[in-house]
């Protein structure tokens, strides 16, 4: 009966770790888990980032300049995809800003011609007229609102992520609205 008692404890033992190894690991479930940011102390102008799902994610307060510069017919003009008619966002950034919130621009921060991680260009910066995304590896270029420029090796506008907003100063991305 000990024996059996023995044995039969040793093969929980070992089971416990197998069973628990079928699990996905914290890393792993924190990877795709949707992430807040207070967003109240970002400058106008300024930007942070963040990551979700392993990725760069942009948080740009933009300035009312920057804002105005989005619709310019000339601005528009200079874009390969300005009304956002690819698929690269949810459908309620599907807006000349592609943003909830004009002033706030939510994008991955991923180029998407071969994956580098563009710059964000101010617009005193003496290598650009305008504020913009500039990626120096190949010299592909983004608006503030995520859309390519034409001429450039990128394929598409910046990826917008689906995200809400909790309250005034809380933005939660990887979901688009927290139910119950």
């Amino acid at each position: 009966m000990s024996t059996s008692f023995l044995a039969g404890a040793g093969i929980v033992g070992i089971s416990i770790p197998f069973i628990q190894s079928w699990s996905p690991s914290a890393k792993a479930r924190a990877s795709g888990a949707p992430v807040k940011v207070n967003i109240s102390k970002i400058e106008v102008g300024g930007m942070i980032t963040v990551e979700w799902q392993g990725k760069p994610v942009w948080i740009l307060r933009r300035t009312q300049k920057h804002i105005n510069q989005l619709s310019l017919k000339d601005h528009r003009e200079n874009l390969l995809d300005p009304d956002s008619s690819a698929n690269q966002q949810p459908d309620f950034a599907k807006n000349e800003y592609r943003s909830i919130r004009p002033e706030i621009l939510v994008a991955v921060g991923i180029c998407t011609h071969l994956g580098c991680v563009p710059a964000y260009k101010k617009a005193e910066d003496k290598r650009s007229a305008e504020a913009l995304y500039f990626c120096a590896c190949h010299g592909s270029k983004f608006d503030l609102a995520g859309r390519v420029f034409k001429g450039v090796p990128a394929p598409s506008n910046l990826i917008i992520p689906p995200h809400h907003y909790v309250n005034n100063d809380l933005l939660e991305i990887g979901v688009t609205t927290r139910s119950g």
